[in-house]
């Protein structure tokens, strides 16, 4: 097992990654910035180490500073939680070159899954389902592009290869407009991600996001943990999570788990992953994998009773799954809101001090937040403050938990989205389940 893990990550998920170490006697190191000295996880870390300024480029994606941090703590292992590095395979590199184990998957599995096309290559030949689009990059023949869209049939969408969190894409719906799409996503590409390299999928027109979790060890052992929905979505950014996904189907979920479970097997996977599907009319459409933990993960922990953090330490000590697939067992249902510090009509961000806060409570109720009274919610970073998961054996009273305990909620001094997730509760196309994953920007639009 590994005796001290650095975690180079903030908020929550910093937390609950110091949680399960030390449930395993495993020591911790807090690597923050200057603006987060006072963060729970980093009052509550064995040791601390600052790696540099508030900004985001100077702290917790400085590869070097973060690889020092491990080297004057003697950390055997770093975890790097969600966002920033997690999916940076250079830095994973860089991680186990300079004598560490990285807590997630080989660096040149996260290369190929984070280059969209060639994860879609990787997948088609692992038998998963894919959006049906150009089987690769596209060129410069504009001739070629026009053919390859009319094959697919309008609407379709051009995404960057490198592209993530909503950005790099644009949907085209006529003919006309294909080229100058072609043309600007590839510009936004190579300024946003250094990577030019675009390609063209079938645009759905009604899809849910449903995702499959999985865990893989060192030994060709893989296997998958039911599924995630996420979709409802605001600019690509999830609002709300459940599990299982409603209208599934016994036979659909098991065929899918299993095909992402063989796919890990043939790639070679290893740690915590997330299969993201598009689902229309009875069918998957696979769009990408995230190659570390997910900020949903909770949802899976409730309906399972696995602590997906807990065995991605134990796989990265070159332990064997604590379980088989037929341990897997999904209970009940579970929800989760994300909390954030921001307008819930406007969606600004809204830092500063929390003067008051009260985390509800009760059967079935999980709280994931970093947040107490007296913390300063810091500008730099993502609004996401918290996030509050209801459990129940079906999914009305795992709804009505819900409800119960977002009334119960009390953050004060800063504006959060609770409001927003109370209203959601109570809208009756969410509540019957399925809503596609444009629902909520046009439920928004409409005022």
């Amino acid at each position: 097992m590994l005796e001290k893990v650095l975690i180079a990550n903030r908020g929550e998920i910093a937390l609950r990654i110091l949680r399960a170490c030390r449930e395993l006697g495993i020591r911790t190191v807090a690597a923050h910035s200057s603006a987060d000295r006072d963060l729970k996880h980093v009052r509550l870390a064995d040791e601390t180490v600052c790696i540099g300024p508030p900004s985001s480029a100077e702290s917790y994606l400085n590869i070097p500073a973060i690889i020092s941090a491990a080297e004057v703590t003697a950390a055997d292992g770093i975890h790097p939680g969600y966002g920033f590095l997690s999916e940076n395979p250079d830095f994973a590199e860089r991680v186990e070159h300079s004598g560490f184990t990285f807590i997630g998957p080989m660096a040149e599995t996260i290369r190929i899954m984070g280059d969209k096309v060639a994860a879609i290559n990787a997948m088609k030949e692992a038998g998963i389902p894919c959006v049906p689009g150009s089987d690769g990059p596209l060129d410069d023949d504009d001739d070629r592009n026009l053919s390859l869209a009319r094959g697919i049939g309008y609407p379709v969408i051009i995404k960057a290869a490198g592209g993530g969190g909503g950005r790099g894409m644009r949907v085209v719906h006529n003919e006309s407009d294909l080229l100058g799409a072609i043309s600007v996503t590839r510009n936004e590409a190579r300024s946003s991600f250094g990577n030019e390299m675009v390609y063209m999928e079938k645009y759905l027109e009604n899809p849910r996001h449903i995702e499959i979790q999985v865990l893989a060890d060192n030994y060709g052992n893989a296997i998958h943990l039911g599924e995630r929905d996420c979709s409802m979505q605001r600019r690509h950014q999830k609002v709300i999570e459940e599990s299982p996904a409603p209208g599934l189907t016994e036979t659909q979920r098991r065929e899918i788990g299993e095909r992402c479970a063989l796919a890990c097997r043939e790639i070679g996977y290893r740690g915590a992953g997330t299969f993201e599907f598009l689902y229309e009319d009875g069918n998957f459409y696979f769009i990408e994998m995230n190659t570390r933990i997910q900020v949903e993960h909770p949802v899976t922990e409730m309906v399972t009773g696995v602590d997906l953090v807990r065995e991605q330490l134990r796989i990265a000590s070159g332990e064997r799954l604590s379980y088989s697939q037929d341990d897997i067992v999904v209970r009940g249902h579970a929800i989760e809101c994300r909390l954030n510090a921001e307008d819930p009509v406007k969606f600004v961000p809204s830092p500063g001090e929390i003067k008051q806060y009260h985390a509800p409570g009760g059967p079935g109720v999980r709280v994931d937040s970093h947040i107490y009274t007296g913390y300063k919610v810091p500008p730099y970073y993502d609004s996401m403050i918290g996030k509050l998961i209801t459990h129940s054996d079906t999914r009305d009273s795992a709804l009505a938990r819900m409800r119960t305990a977002l009334a119960e909620v009390i953050i004060g001094g800063i504006k959060t989205n609770v409001a927003l997730h109370q209203d959601l509760l109570l809208d009756p196309n969410f509540q019957a389940g399925g809503t596609n994953i444009h629902y909520l920007e046009k439920r928004l639009a409409e005022g």
